[in-house]
């Protein structure tokens, strides 16, 4: 391998790397936009930003090691080529007379179709000095033969054969994603290191209390019993395969899949909180149903009230009073079209009389976008299923305390495989991103959704 693909090498690991810490401080920033944050949590996230920023640190010294060795190496030659023998000096290039031509650098006969100027053009790109240094002497021999032509007054739209396309990398559109709004606003734990079960203990038989009869009679007495519930660890991964060339020969490849194989793994674990059978969110909370063929946001309000009060049945003493509605952005912004001329009867802490909640005008995915006229925050996430029910096109509303929506993680999650010998016979890079998680809604059967004809998709009429 040559001085100048190491260099090329080192670029894209170096822009790997700074990819890899941007990615750490955007989580850091939205962990620190979360109002339920912990500091645990912000100092294991300020750990892994930090680990990142030393990567980007280390491989910026590597680069820049092989850059000041390659600058030696061109001065070197540079010092050769002007140092001559100590004998009597050749006429100059213009004292002599020449029969016939010289060579070109690039010469049809060689290269009809032009592949070697256009490798050496993206050489070029990437740092490779031989390449510039034959692209130079080729500009050089076209001025020589051809320089009243170059001088015209041609645009670049005169020559769209072979002027280089340049791509602003920095400016990507990646493929957008619904990421986790329901798993950053779930109680966070982190995952034992060992074990594929998180095992939990239920007391389903309570001990009891009773007035006493009489003077020396027997007590109350309730033998007090547990129920163990067992919580499988899933994992959650994703792969892709990518050539040696487009890592070596392209700009950026290599960052621009990894970030997308990170927002698809968040994806999926926020999808797999909501809808997983049997354990999803959907599943295991109880129904509150809202049936209605002219829904209005005036008729629904009350459905919310109806699922919070059970909620806090299902929790008495137990509830910590962070109750949360989670809710598809359509239910959101439908929720804020409704227009009227009445208001809740008793004022609500936050929210200003007259008013019938508050929107905080926050981006998708950013933590709570509002609260409901009684206080209650609001999660938008659109992982919320829109087909369903018996027309496939309802939706639902989950209100939960989100402290009784137990998220377990590995701290490091997701984490990274850079595999190269696998796919070693094809010239393959192996990429993978996975993690280990476990969580549940049910250790009180507390969670609420409202469903039913009266969420279908929405039509926005002020009502």
């Amino acid at each position: 391998m040559t001085l100048a693909e190491l260099i090329a090498q080192a670029r894209t690991a170096l822009d790997t790397a700074i990819a890899n810490r941007t990615q750490e401080q955007d989580a850091l920033v939205a962990l620190r936009s979360d109002e339920n944050l912990t500091e645990d949590a912000v100092r294991a996230q300020v750990e892994r930003r930090d680990a990142a920023d030393a990567e980007v640190t280390r491989r910026q010294q590597a680069l820049e090691e092989l850059e000041a060795e390659q600058a030696r190496e061109d001065e070197l030659a540079a010092l050769q080529a002007r140092t001559t023998p100590a004998v009597t000096r050749a006429p100059a290039y213009d004292r002599v007379a020449r029969v016939g031509a010289e060579e070109r650098t690039y010469r049809p006969d060689e290269d009809r179709r032009g592949a070697r100027f256009e490798r050496d053009v993206a050489a070029a790109f990437l740092g490779d000095y031989e390449a510039r240094d034959r692209l130079a002497r080729h500009m050089a021999e076209e001025r020589t033969e051809r320089g009243e032509q170059l001088q015209r007054a041609a645009g670049t739209g005169a020559f769209s054969g072979l002027v280089v396309p340049q791509y602003l990398t920095d400016l990507y559109a990646p493929a957008a994603a619904a990421k986790r709004p329901f798993a950053d606003a779930c109680r966070h734990h982190d995952l034992p290191a060992q074990g594929m079960t998180v095992n939990l203990s239920r007391i389903t038989t309570p001990t009891n209390a009773d007035l006493q009869a009489s003077e020396n009679t027997a007590v109350a007495e309730q033998d007090i019993d547990d129920t163990l519930m067992t919580i499988n660890v899933q994992t959650n991964a994703g792969q892709q395969t990518l050539s040696r060339q487009a890592i070596e020969r392209g700009t950026g490849v290599e960052p621009v899949v990894m970030d997308d194989l990170f927002r698809r793994y968040s994806s999926r674990l926020d999808a797999t909180l909501l809808n997983q059978a049997t354990n999803g969110l959907t599943n295991v909370a109880t129904a509150v149903a809202y049936t209605d063929t002219t829904p209005t946001v005036a008729e629904m309000y009350p459905k919310i009230l109806e699922g919070l009060s059970g909620v806090e049945s299902a929790l008495l003493d137990m509830a910590s009073g962070e109750n949360i509605a989670v809710m598809h952005s359509r239910r959101w912004y439908w929720m804020q079209n409704a227009m009227s001329n009445t208001w809740p009867l008793v004022s609500q802490p936050g929210i200003a009389a007259q008013m019938s909640g508050t929107n905080l005008g926050t981006t998708y995915g950013s933590g709570v976008r509002g609260t409901l006229p009684n206080g209650t925050p609001v999660i938008v996430d659109n992982n919320i299923a829109t087909n369903l029910g018996a027309g496939t096109n309802e939706d639902e509303v989950y209100l939960v305390d989100r402290n009784e929506c137990h998220l377990w993680e590995d701290p490091n999650a997701p984490m990274f495989i850079r595999a190269e010998q696998p796919k070693l016979a094809s010239l393959g890079v192996l990429l993978v991103v996975y993690g280990y998680f476990a969580y549940t809604h049910a250790r009180y059967a507390q969670a609420r959704k409202i469903g039913g004809t009266g969420l279908v998709a929405p039509t926005f009429t002020g009502v």
